[in-house]
């Protein structure tokens, strides 16, 4: 397959290659986008060959969600069964933005979207390259991260072409994406509401709209053996190639720790490296160092954590080893992703 790249910003949007692209998907084709999370591989959400298709181009197994992405608040009541006050008062309160809705789904969305679940993940972005592709492909697009299953999903073009070029019909290169973790997914068929994965929308934010909200206790620990209800809750995802553990602990513990083990792992033939911040940088020594920011800066290391594990990959690193971040807030998010791309590895010292 000859995959088609265009090329365009928020603020160029090419309203020619945006119609073709969502000809593209209104004929069953797909075609990767940018959002303000992480880059999209869409596909028509009403089309079961659709989404198929995106499976077979991930190598996702077809038991785990994909999220409809819509272009108007009102466009949800289609495919739900039933929206509740209480949805309807979250999504006002967050959409456009970070946030994926699962409601009880209509019969207007096939199982082939919705991974085989009663349930339809709904969100509705704010990226205006995304907005604008939704709306000329019909209203209703499917879209995962559009990234091979299981490695950092992508928040620059140049890795969604590593990954998907021949696979899929099109790319839009909208540049590097905002946020940089894909959306919170908050579960709206329990009482009380359960994030069942964490985002820019964190639980203090959505508590101040639903009142008590509860959160999956996998999103920190190892995943159970239940059918995921979400994207991202069941299998390995977000992992590099070399083997990553966390690290937590005091400070300079953690830093002596580390270092300890680059002197060994590299005496074993090992290229070694390093996530740290800021206020760390600067103790670590003869590794591949990645600096993601300031730990009083959660956004910014948010944002670098994916490329940060794309370019270890690049840089042919074998072992990797992570500072902690504290679990709450958008640390909660970060720690997330961490600990499924470590499988979980964790050290306290």
């Amino acid at each position: 397959m000859k995959t088609k790249i265009f090329t365009m910003s928020n603020q160029h949007r090419d309203k020619d290659s945006l119609q073709e692209a969502g000809e593209i998907l209104r004929r069953g084709g797909l075609v990767a986008f940018p959002t303000e999370t992480v880059y999209g591989l869409g596909g028509d959400a009403l089309n079961r060959e659709s989404s198929r298709k995106i499976y077979a181009a991930k190598g996702r197994p077809s038991d785990n969600p994909l999220i409809v992405h819509i272009c108007r608040l009102e466009d949800m009541d289609a495919l739900v069964r039933q929206v509740t006050p209480e949805a309807r008062a979250v999504a006002e309160a967050f959409w456009p933005g970070p946030l994926t809705l699962i409601l009880p789904k209509s019969d207007l969305v096939p199982y082939e979207t919705t991974g085989g679940l009663d349930t339809v993940a709904i969100r509705f972005p704010s990226h205006p390259v995304a907005r604008q592709l939704i709306d000329c492909a019909g209203g209703y697009v499917a879209a995962p991260s559009a990234n091979l299953s299981g490695k950092p999903s992508p928040t620059v073009a140049k890795y969604v072409i590593q990954d998907m070029d021949g696979r899929v019909d099109a790319i839009i290169d909208g540049g590097e994406v905002g946020i940089g973790l894909e959306s919170t997914i908050i579960d709206m068929t329990v009482q009380p509401p359960q994030i069942l994965r964490p985002g820019y929308v964190t639980r203090q934010m959505l508590q101040q709209v639903l009142g008590q909200v509860d959160v999956d206790a996998t999103i920190l620990s190892n995943e159970s053996g239940q059918a995921p209800k979400a994207p991202g809750m069941k299998y390995r995802h977000y992992a590099p190639q070399g083997e990553m553990c966390i690290v937590a602990g005091d400070q300079e513990q953690v830093s002596a720790y580390i270092n300890e083990q680059i002197s060994r792992d590299k005496a074993q033939g090992e290229r070694v490296g390093v996530i740290c911040t800021d206020e760390t940088a600067g103790t670590y020594r003869d590794a591949v160092i990645k600096n993601a920011g300031s730990r009083g800066d959660e956004e910014s290391i948010a944002r670098h954590l994916y490329t940060i594990l794309r370019e270890f990959d690049d840089e042919q690193v074998t072992r990797i080893y992570s500072e902690d971040f504290a679990p709450e807030g958008l640390g909660q998010a970060i720690m997330n992703r961490l600990l499924k791309a470590a499988g979980h590895k964790r050290i306290e010292l």
